[in-house]
């Protein structure tokens, strides 16, 4: 009767140390992966692990910005996010795009090649804010033509972003010249 005892305590120890290793807060040691798993079953991804498809362009600008697109259909704005727009650079290709992912989710809200025929215009003569016509934005995963807003948090980023824009511009169209 007293070894019965021994292994069911045994047992109960096992059940004990599995459950405690299964929490949320418990962090994957090295070589484990690049995700823990939380109570819920969800994935909790390692930032530092995740690609982001941007690893191969060098970033030609970044600020914080506030987007929104225009829904033809109900003639309104929609809001897209809040977040960091970039305008990166293939190294390979050397083709610059707009990337814009909201804050928080991380999730793409804007992602398209700059063109070197679409210019920014100002918006509601905002001296923070810029429209324009993306030619096949992916955001949703196929190529679509959107009108964009941003705005930005006060009139110098918006001039540095227009600056840096332009100069995108300047490049694309040698780039495809080249061609």
């Amino acid at each position: 009767k007293g070894d019965d005892d021994k292994k069911e305590v045994k047992e109960e120890e096992k059940k004990e140390e599995k459950k405690e290793g299964e929490g949320a807060g418990e962090e994957k040691k090295e070589g484990e992966g690049a995700a823990a798993e939380s109570a819920s079953g969800l994935q909790i991804l390692d930032k530092e692990k995740q690609q982001t498809n941007e690893e191969n362009e060098d970033i030609l600008f970044k600020d914080r910005a506030k987007l929104w697109r225009f829904v033809s259909d109900s003639k309104e704005w929609k809001e897209r996010g809040t977040g960091e727009v970039k305008l990166l650079q293939d190294r390979d290709t050397k083709k610059i795009r707009l990337l814009m992912r909201r804050e928080k989710t991380l999730k793409i809200c804007a992602n398209h090649y700059v063109e070197p025929k679409v210019e920014l215009k100002e918006h509601s003569g905002s001296s923070r804010a810029w429209l324009w016509t993306a030619i096949g934005d992916f955001t949703d995963g196929e190529a679509k033509t959107e009108i964009f807003a941003m705005r930005f948090s006060d009139a110098d980023a918006a001039k540095k972003y227009k600056v840096a824009y332009d100069e995108a511009r300047e490049a694309m169209s040698k780039l495809q010249s080249e061609k």
